[in-house]
């Protein structure tokens, strides 16, 4: 599966190459988001996945990477493999890119 940093993930996202995913819970992305992110819960994503456009490469996130790795499997399995989970997650996004974001 592959991965990409946060940094890589920002850059992107302000091009408007990739999509950004954040699969962190509601009561997460009240402490700290990124609002340029589409927020597709890791506990609603079976259902919701199909919200995701795939006209380009989708960069996935969570609070570490671990939740971020379970929905890229979950969409390679739907056929979708131009992902990427963003390594360390809002957590090394924070220290990385932008260090006015809380972490937790």
């Amino acid at each position: 599966m592959q991965v990409c940093t946060p940094i890589e993930a920002a850059h992107a996202l302000e091009r408007g190459d990739w999509t950004v995913v954040d699969v962190r819970e509601a009561q997460e992305l009240a402490l700290v988001r990124i609002e340029a992110a589409q927020h597709v819960p890791l506990s609603e994503f079976v259902e919701r996945y199909a919200e995701i456009p795939t006209a380009r490469p989708i960069a996935l996130m969570c609070h570490h990477g671990g939740r971020s790795a379970q929905a890229q499997a979950f969409l390679a399995t739907k056929g979708i493999t131009e992902t990427l989970n963003v390594d360390g997650g809002i957590d090394r996004w924070a220290v990385e890119v932008d260090s006015s974001l809380n972490r937790y």
